[in-house]
């Protein structure tokens, strides 16, 4: 059966642009129309602007085992589908975003490239415009899980470039003091984020304990999480996902398809072509986005979001593209075909989003200039800060790492709704688990 988003009257649209979307409400007038909606044969909405023909095949050649494309890459990249949100403000703010991801996480290479990173460096190359458009989709109050190569989101949540490279260089100044590496850490007290998870699928169901305990303190709150094309087959996602589908609770799920899960590219891996298919077995709304089309990815998490608002459930969306890297610093990522690096090249969103605002008018080439210009002080700035950081003191190592269990942790949004029932009434424990 088809299924279909709602198309919700926009609200709040960000976090990070909170103050923006206030000032800045008008529509941006897109009509369906000019570029209308595929659906896939089951019937999955499809938004995206071609549809690549493409697959990963393997062959052994001189001895060697190598992967292969077949296929035709031989396309020009679509043009960005318009907004039916965003505004000029906006959208200029979330290429701010995409930028500062990008010029963030180019730094932080060079800072492992000079032995100054605890660890390892994991990017998101070619995957800005999803981690920061969707974030900024969201209202305040909502929360995010974010994965590794979801650092654009937490910039739209608030935290700065220097919080992410001291983190990555375990300085005293990092939000975890320097006792974790890489991209462990959130804030559950102001920025409602989740902390990563290195076991891939296990924040879905943590996500979805959010939305409930949301719930039975009389919230209905957006809680967005992205899976990668390789964690989405593991089984904490399927169990986390469906308990929010069956619950009806407000779990967003992005599953970024970039093409390979480490080393395994996805067509051995699944043998389905649209991982969206499989919000029919959940029993959910289920969409298929161009992950590199940031005004495509806002949409539609936006309408996501609506729909939890309404408390009509979760949604899953698939974001097509590519990882632009290897899994990680030390993953040359060899066995990617040339071919995929150069076809996706063409489809980098942050030159596609440049593109876009440049032909509408809503930057000129100076302006677009003193932009960029702005994000590099930011980041040198940032740098400078992050690398006088101190490390933690020695003497300091036992603290922060265990929680005081003397500590009482408040509700969030008040006491527990409870629903009144008869004695007579209450058939069973479910009566009570199951509120709604």
């Amino acid at each position: 059966m088809k299924k279909t988003i709602p198309k919700g009257k926009p609200e709040r649209r960000s976090v990070g642009a909170a103050k923006s979307a206030a000032k800045h409400s008008t529509r941006n007038g897109a009509s369906r129309e000019k570029y209308p909606i595929r659906t896939n044969a089951h019937g999955i909405p499809d938004y995206r602007l071609e549809i690549p023909n493409f697959r990963t095949t393997e062959e052994w050649v001189d001895g060697q085992f190598r992967y292969k494309v077949e296929g035709d890459l031989s396309g020009e990249p679509p043009p960005l589908r318009e907004s039916k949100y965003l505004n000029k403000e906006q959208t200029i703010e979330i290429y701010r975003y995409m930028l500062l991801n990008r010029k963030m996480e180019q730094t932080l290479e060079n800072l492992f490239k000079q032995q100054k990173v605890v660890g390892g460096v994991y990017l998101g190359l070619g995957q800005e415009g999803c981690s920061c458009a969707s974030a900024y989709a969201l209202r305040e109050g909502d929360w995010i899980g974010p994965m590794i190569r979801n650092q654009g989101a937490l910039l739209v949540r608030g935290f700065k470039p220097r919080d992410v490279m001291m983190q990555y260089m375990a300085k005293s100044g990092a939000p975890t003091g320097g006792r974790d590496a890489g991209s462990h850490f959130g804030d559950i007290q102001k920025r409602h984020i989740a902390a990563p998870i290195s076991m891939l699928g296990d924040l879905i169901p943590v996500l979805a304990g959010v939305a409930l305990g949301a719930r039975l303190q009389g919230k209905n709150i957006a809680c967005l999480t992205w899976i990668g094309d390789g964690g989405q087959s593991t089984g904490p996602t399927y169990e986390g996902f469906n308990f929010a589908a069956v619950q009806k609770l407000g779990v967003i799920l992005i599953v970024e398809n970039n093409l390979w899960a480490y080393s395994t590219p996805v067509d051995r891996q699944v043998a389905c072509r649209d991982l969206a298919d499989r919000a029919i077995g959940y029993g959910v709304p289920g969409a298929i986005i161009d992950g590199t089309d940031p005004n495509q990815v806002y949409d539609l998490t936006y309408e996501a979001a609506q729909r939890v608002y309404r408390g009509e459930g979760p949604t899953l969306i698939e974001a097509k593209m590519m990882r632009m890297r290897g899994h990680a610093m030390h993953d040359a990522a060899a066995y990617v075909p040339k071919q995929y690096f150069e076809y996706w090249t063409k489809r980098d969103p942050i030159a596609r989003m440049e593109k876009y605002l440049l032909a509408k008018g809503w930057l000129i080439e100076r302006s677009n200039r003193e932009l960029i210009e702005s994000v590099q002080r930011e980041i040198d700035e940032d740098r400078e800060i992050a690398e006088a950081s101190p490390y933690p003191e020695g003497s300091t190592a036992d603290e922060r790492v265990f929680c005081d269990n003397g500590v009482e942790i408040p509700f969030l949004y008040g006491g527990p709704k409870v629903k009144k029932v008869e004695k007579e009434k209450l058939a069973a424990a479910s009566d009570v688990a199951h509120l709604r």
